[in-house]
């Protein structure tokens, strides 16, 4: 932007020439003015740091109605963050300066005191550490704020904050905290806020799973009455902190009433007022009143994403004029009508901008918050939910920090530039419980299932799905032809949707087996089907029922379970990393680190059963070949285990059923066992007849032994031991926290035996009791 001011200062307009004239050097009232100052993401004609102020000089084509129309959209968002107008006709300045200088001086404030700006170049207000000093210009890079209730103590009555953390940055020699100040002089007492930094500590959080506590009479409060203030209307928000960019850092600010005056003042023309689910796993904030998606948005951010759809929109047929300005003809074709000219290009650009955009939303809404650690903001889907966050972190889109749009435009190009683009690719929106109706021809399928209960695809979709369908709807109206995603078909075991945990596990399991048959019967059988597999194994209860033993299948087992029923032979499970280690959801929690992608094909319409006697026997002849070409690959100890079950699944699902001594089938839990069986006598002789706890201490220890591992490495063998970190450590064999695990050595065992929840015995200095 600094190069494209240079050049329109270089050609400005006659009017902005005598109007500068009139400005420069502090001419008008003793106020500096800068000519052409970027702004973000643009360049305004003048502007004035001390009074937060733009002055635009508006020449012939500004009448435009579409020029109108753009210059009312980008001046909703600069006056979003604080700034404010002055619109002059190009004439007027021509003709009558004495009276635009008029207008321009009656907009000055009434104090002298600088404006605090709320994007680009702040003026800012006080002295401030890494040497940055009032007189010095930052870009904001978030505003911090803390929500708030009244307190319920009627001889206090304060607007208490509920804070998480007071800390702003834990970086060595660069402390920097916020320090609330309480003015008991006022009734109800009045609480603000100071930036501290150098030596010292910030005082604890007020709140926590457990309530929260009033700073200014020490009142407890428990979350229930916070739950019924926000189901009121009465919960409210209260501005902290504000995060700049300095010369050699991030400066932090306190703020003012001002700031806050600012903010309130954004006033969005169109909010998103669909009802969020009230799943209470996946959504925490319709409990305390936040029900509807415009809830999770500030004012501010909802006028951002407003004016950022709508130009997303609108770019098309700018686009399309620029291009038919250099291309003599347009076949006139869109992109999903398989155009490749003018239009088709239009839609592919506006289509890639939204996806920009939609990046935004995560950055842009009331429950991002602010890392302290790294000095950057976090979006708001750390995990696969939409958490209360008490003090929240509201994004500035034009700083150079994480979160703006220039950085989501930049991951947009990104992808572009490494993607394979040599052939055209579509998106449709079909039941893949009927896909065979779609496709004439066999097909290549690779899928990312769904997990079972694990995650709410299409309740948390909407979040951002409301906003790409202001950008995209016109050009792919078949893909938002509803309001929010569709909730009824989706194939999740969700027992909230179907009213009992054991329909909910029905309905998943037979739309899998659906799924499943449905790509058998489409697939192109020279290629493998592959499915991609990411959950976390969980303990399983065998439950007798008559003469049958069922298992109670967890996410793992439905799967493969799914895969045979559907006809499908399981030729392989390879282990890929597919899960960013530094990603929230993997900072300090116990997530997955790696996939497990299920290599399938089609099983022989011909294919026999077996009897239990002959499966063993199968394995005992294939297996030892094959594990030892298996180990000679460049395969992690933590990860060959599991991809070792895929040579035993292999000989397990070629039959039509495995049949039991009693004329059962065998399942899948049980072949699993198997087969880890003989995976850990080859491995090692003596760790065959060890139970599976045991199995996976050994082969963790022989990587590992008593340092730290993560998490995700760990919970991958556990799948592949037909155990579960939860067991394990419910035994007293390791200790998982903060996304890792370690093995517990033999001093820091029970010192007594103690009875385990999953009917585990406990290890008590080295022995399994």
């Amino acid at each position: 932007m600094t190069e494209i001011a240079r050049k329109l200062r270089r050609e400005q307009t006659a009017s902005e020439a005598i109007l500068w004239e009139a400005l420069r050097n502090r001419k008008l009232e003793g106020r500096k003015f800068r000519r052409q100052h970027p702004i973000g993401k643009f360049v305004v004609d003048f502007y004035c740091d001390a009074e937060g102020l733009i002055v635009e000089v508006d020449g012939s084509i500004h009448e435009l109605p579409e020029q109108q129309e753009l210059d009312r959209q980008r001046q909703a968002l600069l006056e979003s963050l604080g700034l404010r107008f002055v619109r002059l006709k190009a004439k007027q300045v021509e003709t009558n300066l004495s009276s635009a200088l008029d207008t321009i001086r009656s907009a000055f404030l009434p104090s002298s005191q600088p404006s605090p700006f709320k994007g680009e170049g702040e003026v800012l207000p006080s002295p401030l550490r890494r040497g940055v000093g009032a007189s010095k210009e930052a870009t904001v890079i978030a505003w911090l704020w803390a929500r708030t209730v009244k307190c319920p103590n009627p001889a206090c009555g304060c607007q208490m904050p509920l804070v998480r953390s007071f800390e702003l940055s834990k970086k060595k020699g660069k402390e920097a905290w916020v320090e609330p100040v309480i003015d008991n002089s006022q009734n109800p007492p009045v609480i603000k806020f100071e930036v501290k930094t150098g030596e010292g500590k910030p005082i604890e959080g007020t709140t926590s799973k457990k309530g929260s506590i009033c700073l200014a009479c020490a009142t407890p409060t428990n979350l229930d009455y916070i739950r019924s203030e926000g189901k009121a209307g009465r919960m409210n928000a209260q501005l902290m902190a504000i995060v700049a960019e300095g010369d050699r850092g991030r400066i932090y600010l306190s703020p003012n009433d001002e700031h806050e005056k600012i903010a309130a003042s954004a006033q969005p023309e169109w909010k998103p007022e669909t009802e969020l689910s009230t799943h209470p796993q996946y959504m925490g904030t319709p409990r305390y009143g936040m029900t509807r998606h415009c809830d999770l948005f500030t004012n501010r951010q909802l006028v951002a994403l407003n004016t950022f759809s709508d130009l997303v929109s609108e770019a098309r047929e700018t686009i399309k004029q620029d291009m038919i300005a250099n291309v003599t003809t347009d076949d006139g074709l869109s992109l999903t009508e398989g155009g490749a000219n003018v239009t088709a290009y239009a839609d592919a650009i506006v289509t890639y901008l939204a996806f920009a955009v939609d990046r935004c939303t995560d950055y842009w809404s009331a429950i991002c918050s602010w890392n302290s650690v790294g000095e950057k903001m976090r979006n708001t889907f750390g995990r696969q939910a939409i958490p209360m966050v008490w003090d929240y972190a509201e994004c500035c889109p034009f700083s150079d920090s994480s979160g703006n749009f220039g950085g989501a435009i930049n991951w947009v190009q990104k992808v572009i530039r490494i993607s394979s683009c040599n052939t055209k690719g579509f998106v449709q929106q079909i039941d893949a419980t009927n896909i065979r109706n779609h496709y004439s021809k066999p097909i290549i399928v690779s899928t990312d299932p769904p997990y079972y209960d694990a995650v709410p695809y299409s309740d948390l979709s909407d979040f951002f799905y409301v906003w790409i369908r202001r950008s995209l709807s016109k050009i792919y109206p078949e893909l938002f032809t509803t309001l929010a995603t569709p909730k009824e078909p989706e194939l999740v075991a969700d027992q909230y949707r179907h009213g009992s945990r054991a329909k909910a596990q029905k309905f998943f399991e037979q739309g899998l087996e659906k799924v499943f048959t449905q790509v058998r019967k489409t697939a192109n059988y020279g290629y493998p089907f592959s499915v991609y597999y990411a959950f976390k194994q969980t303990e399983s209860e065998a439950v007798q029922s008559g003469n049958s033993q069922n298992i109670a299948s967890t996410g793992w087992e439905t799967m493969l379970e799914g895969l045979m029923r559907a006809g499908f032979s399981i030729t392989g499970t390879l282990p890929m990393r597919t899960e960013l280690a530094n990603r929230m959801r993997g900072q300090g929690s116990n997530a997955l680190a790696s996939s497990i992608v299920l290599v399938c094909r089609p099983r022989l319409e011909n294919a026999l059963s077996t009897t239990r006697r002959q499966f063993l026997k199968q394995l005992q002849t294939e297996f030892p070949t094959d594990l030892k070409n298996l180990q000679q690959g460049n395969i992690a100890p933590v990860d060959l285990a599991q991809a070792s079950i895929g040579l035993g699944m292999s000989v397990f699902s070629r039959y039509s059923k495995v049949l039991e001594a009693d004329g059962n089938p065998m399942c899948v839990r049980t072949a699993l066992q198997i087969i880890n069986s003989y995976i850990d006598e080859f491995l090692n002789e003596q760790e065959g007849e060890f139970d599976p706890d045991t199995r996976w201490a050994l082969t963790w220890f022989e990587q590992y032994q008593f340092e730290q591992g993560q998490y995700g490495d760990a919970e991958t063998l556990s799948k592949a031991k037909n155990t579960s970190i939860k067991g394990l450590e419910e035994a007293g064999i390791l200790i998982a926290k903060n996304g890792k695990v370690r093995l517990l050595k033999r001093e820091e065992m029970l010192p007594s035996p103690q009875p385990s929840p999953n009917g585990r015995g406990r290890i008590k200095a080295g022995r399994l009791i």
